[in-house]
């Protein structure tokens, strides 16, 4: 089964993409913050992050950044999840080290169409 770790403060949204993940089949874990998340992928190996861009104690960019610095990340795919939804914000985070963009409110369906490409 497909190992994701997700990165998200906002309770609601966490809960709403857990029971997401879960329902795919997905072993799910969580972090409320991007610290916590590259502490996590120092412990433990995931196949597929998601990571929201605004987040206390350190935001999505910079944990992505540290965690694909990581040799055993070079290659695990990092999904942005912003309220930013502006032109041009998908190429920002992908050029910052995101691998996938998708944008808040979630659209359950969409979501989970997407994240299909990723379970293992």
């Amino acid at each position: 089964m497909t190992k994701v770790l997700i990165a998200e403060d906002t309770p609601l949204n966490m809960e709403l993409i857990i029971d997401i993940f879960k329902a795919m089949d997905f072993i799910v874990h969580e972090a409320s913050n991007g610290e916590e998340a590259v502490k996590m992928t120092g412990e433990e190996q995931y196949d597929l992050i998601i990571m929201d861009i605004e987040m206390p104690i350190m935001d999505g960019i910079t944990a992505t950044k540290l965690i694909k610095s990581n040799p055993a990340y070079a290659n695990v795919p990092i999904v942005a999840l912003s309220a930013f939804a502006m032109k041009g914000d998908r190429e920002k985070f992908l050029s910052q080290g995101c691998d996938d963009y998708i944008s808040k409110p979630i659209d359950v369906l969409s979501f989970m169409k997407n994240m299909e490409k990723y379970k293992k």
